[in-house]
């Protein structure tokens, strides 16, 4: 089910997979990410990184009954970095790149840590 925006010229359709894209592509800008991790572990492997080709695997877009959206991110932060601001600066980028840049409202971004990575 795609999302509805009214425009002046029309109605713009934006689907859950643009989204997720969107924000999985927002969240690694981000310093201390490494990538984005499987949300279905069990049939995926224990945190597996995600290539830039399957962002939306990582990002997962519920609607809430109000309208709003909430987007739930699962990463890989690189080790040595603190992983609450991590997690704090990917909150505030994705909300920011949703709400200001796409228009959509979105209530919360929630962040689970599936991992660790030491750069090599």
């Amino acid at each position: 089910m795609a999302i509805e925006l009214d425009a002046e010229y029309g109605t713009i359709y934006i689907t859950d997979e643009v989204v997720a894209v969107l924000a999985g592509s927002a969240a690694l800008d981000c310093y201390g990410l490494v990538g984005m991790a499987s949300r279905n572990q069990l049939k995926d492997g224990i945190a597996e990184l995600l290539r830039r080709d399957n962002l939306s695997r990582g990002v997962e877009v519920r609607r809430n009954p109000e309208g709003t959206l909430a987007i739930d991110l699962y990463i890989v932060v690189s080790y040595g970095t603190k992983i609450s601001v991590v997690a704090h600066n990917v909150q505030t980028k994705v909300k920011y790149v949703l709400n200001e840049v796409v228009g959509l409202q979105v209530e919360s971004v929630n962040i689970y840590v599936q991992g660790v990575r030491v750069a090599q």
